[in-house]
């Protein structure tokens, strides 16, 4: 009787093990690795890298539809607008997958500057300080070369995934330069960001707020 209940008894373990074993591997467990990757999510990654090869018209120019979309920057003759549009780019990818933020030039609020995601996401307790030991998770936006004394920063892109042995994260950059003049464009491993005195590090990240019911995507003009 005792070998059975003893025999019993590993059994009852080994499964216990293997269904905890599973479960961490779902991310249901803190420590597990990366939590799943949620719909919401997966909306701003997909959103980010559907624009993948979007250039500004005309070439040279930075009249974009991403600052069109919000109404912003100086108008263009063919009814785009024209400015620095990473921050745009990045706004835009999130209200696409329905995050929950206002565009807007008061403090606190995302709008076409780049310190204003560390801004935003410092309000609303979603700031993740590069060197906090923060995994940057699909849908965050990575700032680069943020400055907090004088409320800049160089870069925003949003993050499509993280390779643990990688310096940064994968990421589609808004008015990237890499393969051309202001472009959408994939980067991988990108730990610092172009800057006119030297690469930009990553500063941190801003995790975005799903919305309360289901979302209506965000357009643009062609």
């Amino acid at each position: 009787m005792r070998r059975r209940r003893a025999i019993a008894a590993c059994v009852l373990a080994v499964v216990a093990a293997l269904a905890l074993a599973a479960i961490g591997l779902s991310g249901g467990l803190p420590g597990a690795g990366a939590p799943p990757l949620t719909a919401f999510r997966a909306r701003i990654v997909t959103a980010a890298e559907s624009q993948i090869g979007y250039r500004t018209s005309p070439p040279g120019t930075y009249c974009n539809k991403y600052s069109a979309y919000w109404g912003v920057g100086a108008a263009c003759a063919n009814g785009l607008r024209s400015e620095e549009w990473c921050a745009d780019f990045a706004a835009w990818a999130w209200r696409a997958a329905g995050a929950r933020f206002t565009y807007a030039y008061t403090a606190g609020d995302i709008n076409a500057a780049a310190a204003s995601f560390y801004q935003w996401a410092v309000a609303n307790h979603a700031w993740h300080a590069a060197g906090s030991g923060y995994t940057p998770r699909p849908g965050d936006v990575v700032v680069y070369g943020l400055d907090t004394a004088t409320g800049t920063a160089v870069h925003v892109a949003v993050v499509t995934g993280d390779t643990p042995s990688a310096r940064g994260p994968d990421v589609v950059n808004g008015d990237g330069d890499h393969t051309g003049f202001s472009v959408v464009e994939s980067g991988t491993d990108q730990s610092t960001a172009d800057a006119a005195g030297g690469p930009a590090p990553v500063s941190g990240y801003a995790s975005p707020v799903p919305p309360l019911k289901p979302h209506r995507a965000a357009t643009t003009t062609t």
